[in-house]
C-alpha cells in the first residue's frame, strides 16, 4: 500500500490591507499641531527679533548718552582752559605792570639819589676845613651803615598820589559853561515870548542881496522886502518877534524861517568851496508852508533857488525870490 505522500499545503501570503486614509479628526489634530510648531517657531523667531532689535536700541542710546557726556566733558576742559588761559594772561599783565612800576620807581629812586659830577664838585668845593673832620666822620658813618637805604622811593611814590588827587579834585571842581535847560530856554526867549527856532552853527550873512517880491492876484504889492542885512528872517502873525508879518488868520504866530547856512559845493571841476545858500523851513504851523504850490514838511531845511514862489497857509500872497542879479 503505498504510502500517502504528504501533502504540504503552500501558505499562501498574507495580504497586506491597503493603507487606510486618516480620518478628518486625525488631519484637524494633525494640522492643528503643525500650526502650533509653526507658531512657536514664529514667536521664537519674533522674541529673537525684538531681543535683538531691544539689544541694538540699547546699545544706540547707550552709544549716544556716552557721546553726548564726551562732548559735555570736551566743553567743560575748553571752558576751563579758557578760564586758566584768561587768569594767566590777567597775571602775566598784573606781573609785567608791577615789573614796570618796579623798573620805574628803581629808576626815579637812582636819579634822585645820584647827583651829577658838577654837583659833587660844587659841594666839595663849598665844604670849610673845619667841617672836613666832620664830614669824614659822616661819610664813615654812612660807609658803616650802608646796608640801611633812604625811604626816597616811598616819599616820591606818595607825593605822585597826592599830585594825582589834586589834579582829579582839580578836574570836578571846574565850572561847566555849558547852557542848562532854564539858562537856554532864556536865552531863547525874544521880548518875552519863547521863539521856535534856534540858528545852527552854520548860519551866515548872504553874499548877495536877496530880495522878496510879494504878489496879489498877480499884482505887484509895495516895494520888495530885503533879506540880505542879517541871516535869518522869521514869517508868523505875532509882529512882536516877527521879521516879516502874514496878517492872515490861516498863518500861524510863528509861521516859518528863511535861513541863510553856509555848505559846502562841488564846483563842474572837480573843486569845492564854501557858498551862503538860502533855506526855508515850516516851524510847525496848521496850515503848512509851500514851496512852487508843494507844501513843504515841517522841522526841515529847504533849499530856495532864484525865481521860486513862497506862500503862507492859506494866504493868496506869494513870494518871489530873486537877487540883485536876477533878469527883469
Amino acid at each position: 500500500m503505498a504510502s500517502e505522500s504528504p501533502v504540504r499545503h503552500r501558505q499562501s501570503p498574507r495580504r497586506r490591507s491597503p493603507s487606510r486614509s486618516p480620518s478628518p479628526r486625525t488631519k484637524r489634530l494633525r494640522r492643528a499641531q503643525g500650526e502650533r510648531v509653526v507658531g512657536r517657531s514664529r514667536d521664537r523667531e519674533d522674541s529673537r527679533g525684538r531681543e535683538k532689535r531691544g539689544g541694538e536700541r540699547e546699545r544706540e542710546r547707550r552709544r549716544r548718552e556716552g557721546d553726548k557726556e564726551r562732548t559735555r566733558r570736551d566743553v567743560t576742559d575748553v571752558e576751563v582752559g579758557d578760564k586758566r588761559r584768561r587768569g594767566s594772561g590777567r597775571e602775566e599783565t598784573e606781573e609785567r605792570k608791577r615789573a614796570g612800576a618796579d623798573d620805574e620807581r628803581q629808576t626815579r629812586g637812582i636819579r634822585e639819589r645820584s647827583p651829577s659830577p658838577l654837583d659833587r664838585s660844587s659841594r666839595k668845593s663849598r665844604r670849610s676845613p673845619e667841617r672836613a673832620p666832620a664830614s669824614r666822620h659822616d661819610e664813615g658813618s654812612n660807609a658803616r651803615g650802608s646796608g640801611e637805604e633812604p625811604n626816597d622811593e616811598d616819599d616820591s611814590i606818595a607825593k605822585m598820589k597826592a599830585a594825582e588827587e589834586a589834579l582829579a579834585a582839580k578836574k570836578k571842581e571846574e565850572p561847566s559853561f555849558e547852557l542848562s535847560g532854564k539858562l537856554a530856554e532864556e536865552t531863547n526867549r525874544y521880548r518875552g515870548i519863547a521863539i521856535l527856532f534856534n540858528e545852527p552853527p552854520e548860519a551866515r550873512k548872504p553874499n548877495k542881496r536877496w530880495r522878496l517880491y510879494v504878489f496879489k492876484d498877480s499884482e505887484p504889492l509895495d516895494e520888495p522886502l530885503q533879506l540880505h542885512r542879517q541871516s535869518c528872517y522869521l514869517f508868523g502873525r505875532e509882529r512882536r518877534i516877527a521879521d516879516i508879518p502874514t496878517d492872515h488868520p490861516s498863518c500861524s504866530k510863528q509861521h516859518a524861517v528863511i535861513q541863510y547856512r553856509e555848505v559846502t559845493v562841488e564846483k563842474p571841476d572837480g573843486m569845492v568851496e564854501k557858498q551862503v545858500k538860502p533855506y526855508l523851513m515850516d516851524l510847525g504851523s496848521t496850515n503848512k508852508t509851500y514851496i512852487n504850490k508843494d507844501p513843504i514838511e515841517p522841522q526841515r531845511y529847504y533849499e530856495l533857488r532864484e525865481k521860486d514862489t513862497i506862500k503862507f497857509g492859506n494866504s493868496s500872497r506869494e513870494y518871489v525870490l530873486l537877487h540883485e542879479g536876477s533878469a527883469e
